[in-house]
């Protein structure tokens, strides 16, 4: 029996499906606004909702981490600290965007 070569199988499975590229996306509820008012309303409506759970992502982050992060940042002045909460906010925000946008 022939064995496939290695490389041919590794390019086959990169290959997606028929159905795949020929499945028709089912249709999706959007939030467009109306009107102007509607557009303010949704847009503070959502930058308040993505505040507030980028604040809980925060606190829950500091509560999984040994000692108290606001006090290793604002009192003992550890800039290794402060990098490392900005990145846990910035990774938590890219999340809630991602969640938001669909």
């Amino acid at each position: 029996m022939k064995r496939i070569p290695v490389r041919i199988l590794f390019l086959l499975a990169l290959i997606p499906p028929a159905t795949l590229l020929a499945a028709d996306a089912a249709p999706v509820a959007t939030w467009h606004a109306q009107t102007l008012g509607q557009a303010l309303g949704q847009m503070v409506l959502f930058a308040a909702v993505g505040i507030a759970a980028a604040i809980i992502g925060y606190k829950v982050f500091d509560k999984c981490t040994p000692g108290d992060m606001n006090k290793e940042i604002l009192e003992n002045k550890n800039v290794a600290a402060a990098i490392v909460a900005g990145a846990v906010i910035l990774g938590v925000c890219i999340i809630i965007a991602a969640a938001m946008i669909g």
